[in-house]
Formats: structure tokens, sequence, C-alpha cells
């Protein structure tokens, strides 16, 4: 298979670059050549920055060669989610009403990659407003449906759709995406590839638009989970910008040999209803996972509305950050016809139910506390299917197939780190996932035991087939 660079990790990129065989401007070159010419098969980009990443590319050049090397994304390009604010340059929250919107200061993750030498070479497609007014069908932006690169008639999964194809193709080494409920795991599970989603306020959302303040979160979806690591340890830690930030970073450097074995638990009734391949590759990675680990089956799963309370919260807080799309009409131009009108219901959602909602996350969060101290992580499938069909409502996409105990809406109410990479393949060759959910700051432990899991596995390697 010919060596393309973006599908390296970033650790293999950045020793190339360290040691003078691969040039940043070479790698921005590539990725800017793949994203135009390949991203619009998935609508995956919006706006490619080829002026300014090529020069930061030669710049990250030349600072390398004399000697000045700030780290291990210094000179990787990156593509970042189209709801970070990147200065002078249109930032669209995936939807048409706000196509020409531009800002004139830079997201705080997108200041630390910089920082950090990292090359920003284009902002990425997202469902609009991050599917805050309740999409319910893949054509949920103004750029098209998001696609998986595995399939071109199945969905890329949302809301970061863009930054999940792009990985995926191969148009960027790794990506910044993000996640209110689900929308790191699902893009990640759906195309293919690993995604971190960190504990909340570990990394700082300032600049990054805003769908509900107590579940948004921002992380890396890359290639492996060292590579989601490496991305962590640059974006996270306090900002006096973002009020919820807290006051401890992620430091990381390589992948730690476990010092005893994990102790992983899987939650009841999690495969019970999901697609046969998809639990024939969970049961695989069980075999995988088990030999380094101990498992413990059909743990029982804390009885709270995790679904509906995520809801509320999503439904009220959306409708208060879009209030004045929704009251001048503009939101008519939204793509998604449910998108069109969610939001007037939204504004009508009885304050008691949002106070419920919020009042349920202290006992969630008590319940789950418990579990952690018996066990290290849950795993579970990520999803309980392969991609939708690009074609259908999410409701007629497979009947029948459901998940179980809702993990994605708990670890997200909750504010807990998830970890999600490939484990298979699944129907019309879309790829299977399997995800870790861990207590409050558990990201190394995740990022161990993602990467003991990879190393004993190659699912994360694998590349679709006209990528």
């Amino acid at each position: 298979m010919p060596d393309v660079a973006p599908f390296l990790p970033v650790r293999e990129l950045s020793a190339r670059i360290r040691r003078g065989s691969l040039s940043p401007v070479a790698l921005a070159e590539e990725c800017l050549d793949r994203l135009e010419r390949l991203g619009p098969r998935t609508h995956a980009v919006i706006t490619l920055m080829r002026e300014s990443g090529l020069a930061d590319a030669r710049s990250a050049e030349r600072e390398i060669r004399a000697g000045r090397w700030r780290g291990p994304l210094h000179g990787i390009s990156y593509g970042a989610k189209d709801l970070l604010a990147t200065k002078g340059v249109p930032t669209t929250w995936g939807a048409e009403p706000y196509r020409n919107q531009v800002f004139d200061y830079d997201a705080t993750v997108i200041t630390r990659l910089r920082e950090a030498g990292a090359v920003l070479v284009a902002k990425l497609a997202m469902v609009e407003l991050a599917g805050g007014l309740g999409y319910d069908h893949a054509d949920a932006s103004f750029t098209g449906p998001g696609l998986t690169p595995w399939n071109p008639g199945f969905w890329s999964g949302g809301s970061s759709s863009g930054p999940g194809a792009s990985v995926a193709a191969g148009l960027v080494p790794f990506a910044i995406g993000s996640e209110t409920s689900g929308s790191i795991l699902t893009p990640s599970a759906f195309c293919g590839v690993t995604g971190l989603r960190p504990t909340y306020g570990l990394v700082s959302r300032h600049g990054a638009m805003a769908l509900s303040w107590t579940l948004d979160k921002l992380g890396p979806m890359t290639r492996t989970a060292d590579d989601a690591a490496l991305v962590l340890a640059t974006i996270a830690g306090k900002d006096p910008r973002d009020e919820s930030t807290v006051d401890r970073g992620f430091r990381y450097t390589a992948p730690a040999r476990l010092a005893r074995r994990p102790r992983l638990a899987v939650p009841a009734g999690c495969t019970e209803k999901v697609q046969p391949e998809v639990r024939e590759s969970f049961e695989r990675a069980l075999g995988a996972l088990g030999s380094f680990a101990e498992i413990a089956r059909d743990v029982a799963w804390p009885d709270f509305p995790w679904g509906a309370a995520v809801g509320a919260i999503v439904s009220a807080d959306g409708a208060s950050a879009f209030r004045e799309l929704i009251e001048s009409g503009n939101v008519a131009k939204l793509r998604c016809p449910a998108d069109r009108i969610g939001g007037y219901p939204a504004m009508l959602l009885p304050a008691v139910d949002y106070l419920q909602a919020m009042r349920l996350r202290r006992p969630m969060k008590r319940a789950l506390a418990q579990l952690f101290e018996r066990y290290d992580a849950f795993v579970s499938p990520t999803r309980s299917s392969v991609a939708y069909p690009a074609d259908r409502a999410f409701d007629q996409a497979y009947p029948g197939v459901s998940g179980g105990p809702a993990l994605i809406p708990a670890g997200n109410l909750c504010g807990l780190p998830a970890l999600c990479m490939p484990n298979g393949f699944g129907q019309n060759g879309l790829p299977t996932s399997l995800a870790l959910l861990g207590p409050a700051f558990s990201e190394r432990h995740l990022v161990d035991i993602g990467s003991a899991f990879q190393g004993a596995t190659d699912w994360h390697a694998k590349r679709p087939p006209e990528a």
C-alpha cells in the first residue's frame, strides 16, 4: 500500500519531520491536495486554509531546521471542526445563516495548537449548529450530507462529520471535534477512527460555538489512542476565558505499560439488540482485551432516564443559544427540515423539566462513582449499528436495532471521558467500534488500555478502499 503520509500516526510523522526525512511543507501540500481532491466525495471540507497553512508549514520547517523543535505536533497538519473561531476566516457552524460569519480572534484550542507548531490546513464540515435543533437526517449541513469514506452511500456520523471523514480518508493526520452527546464518538465509530472525549472542564471551549454550556466538550479524532493523547496533552489545561476549565492539564509523552490488569465491566444488555456483526466484532475485541485485562460481564447499569435528561438539557440550552435565530425566522434557512422547526418546541420546554434533568445529574454521578470503585472502565460497542444509510431518516435506518444502556448520554451528563476505537467491520463494509468509559480525569488510563488493545490488533491501521 502506498506510503500516504496523512495516514501515518502522528508519532511517526513527528519522528520523520524531526530527523528531516519528511518536510512539514510537503506534508501540508499533500494534505491540502487530498482535501481538495477527495474532500468533496464525503462533503468533509468547508474552508481550505492553503495560504496560511503553507506559511505556517514553512515557518515550522525553518524552526525545526534551526533546532527549535516545539514538540511532537510541530509541523503536523490538522483540521478543525468549523465551530472553532479562527481569526479572519469564516466560521460557519455548518449552517447557512452563519455562512459568512468571521471572528477577529482564535479559539483557545486553535491558539494552543499553533503554539505547539501544528499547522491548520482546513476548517471541516459539521452538522448545522452541532445538531442542537433536532436534526433527523444525514443531510443537515449547507455542505451536504456527511458521508463515510468506507462507503459513500452511508453517513459519516455527527455532528463532527468532517473531522471523522477527513481522518478516516487520510486527508489530515488528526482533527479536532466536539461532543455534547455523541458528536465525537459517533463519527469516530462510523468512520473507523479513534476518538477521545475528554472530561468536562479539561479542555477550554473559549471560541467554540456554544450549544449546551454544561455538556459541550472539545477533543481529538485521530488514527491511534497514542495520537489522541499527544493532541490532548497540547490542548488541555486551565483557561481564564472559560470558567468551566479546571486547574489541571494532561501530561503525556508515550503510552505506558499497564502496571496491573485493568478491571473492565461490560454493561448488562449492551449487545442484546445490536447488529449481529457489531456483536461479533465486540466479542472478538473482548478476546483481545482479555489477554491483558480482567473482564466482568453483565454488570448492572444504573436505572436513570439518561436519554430523556440529556435531551431536555440540549433542547433548552440549544433554544437559548440560538434564540435570536429562532425568533428572527432565519431558522428557516437551515438545511434539515427538522432543524427549521425544532427550535420552536424547544423554546416551550417547561422549566420544571429542565431543572429536574439538571437535578438528576448529581445522583447519576454518585451512582457511576460507586461503580468505578469496583471497575477501572466500562467497555461496550460504541454504537449499536454501523453507519446509517445517508438517504434515510435516522429512525428508519435499522428498525429493531438498539444499544441497551445509554452510555453516551450517561457519560456526557456526568462529564466523564471516553475513548472509542475501531474493532472490525459490519454490513456494507462499514466499520464497527468499541468504547471505553472511565471515571473523571482517567484519560491516561483509558489511553494506556487503548494503546494495549491497538498493539494487539490492527483495525486502526485499515484504510478505506478508495482513499
